[in-house]
């Protein structure tokens, strides 16, 4: 039997809209880290913001200045505070991965769209318009005080729509960021959008697929 959820959960950035956090390192620091030193600079970064977030919430502005601080101290390269900028200011125009709309439009029209965002609330509508479907709720680590993969960040989403893990079915590109989390929480459907942002591993019960498209498919539609 095809599971048909109350709601359809979301990761937003990665799964949904293209994450250019990577293109825009090897942009900005291409005239101090060599190239063949650029993708382990580039998992450091990943490895600083991740760091970052696991403590007590703070606006994504510090979150990113911060892990820009701490990996330009590893690297021994001078940290420049209008550099940190460039990326949380690149955030709002980054545009959806090219499966995404026709995946969530088919889905959108039979069961409710929900996004759980590490992002500001300012931040994440303009991602949202252009996405290509309606959704139902969309939530920001700002409104949570948290941000995933702590379970209070869950747990607002659960608070907020008067709902069950139960409830869902949890789709993203993390096991780390999302699915790991979801899990703990007791949400036994989750969609493993394999989009190579980290390994996968099939002990924690999901789905996998490689885009948008196969997620109506999941859900029988």
């Amino acid at each position: 039997m095809v599971f048909r959820p109350k709601y359809i959960s979301f990761d937003c950035y990665g799964t949904l809209t293209r994450f250019r956090m990577a293109e825009l390192s090897r942009e900005i620091y291409s005239d101090r880290i060599k190239p063949e030193q650029m993708e382990q600079f580039i998992a450091d970064f990943t490895a600083y913001r991740f760091d970052e977030v696991l403590g007590d919430w703070q606006p994504y502005e510090v979150v990113l200045k911060n892990a820009v601080r701490r990996l330009c101290k590893k690297w021994k390269i001078q940290y420049f505070d209008h550099e940190a900028q460039r990326y949380y200011d690149a955030v709002p125009t980054w545009t959806p991965h090219d499966d995404v709309p026709a995946g969530l439009a088919k889905v959108a029209k039979e069961i409710p769209l929900v996004i759980l965002s590490n992002a500001m609330d300012h931040q994440i509508q303009k991602n949202v318009a252009m996405l290509g479907a309606p959704f139902h709720r969309v939530y920001t680590a700002q409104q949570a005080q948290a941000y995933k993969p702590r379970l209070k960040a869950f747990e607002y989403m659960f608070d907020s729509l008067n709902a069950n893990p139960e409830d869902f079915l949890h789709v993203s590109s993390s096991l780390r960021y999302d699915l790991m989390s979801a899990d703990d929480l007791g949400i036994k459907n989750k969609v493993f959008v394999n989009r190579g942002h980290g390994p996968g591993c099939p002990e924690y019960n999901y789905v996998e697929i490689k885009d948008i498209g196969g997620l109506p498919g999941v859900v029988g539609l």
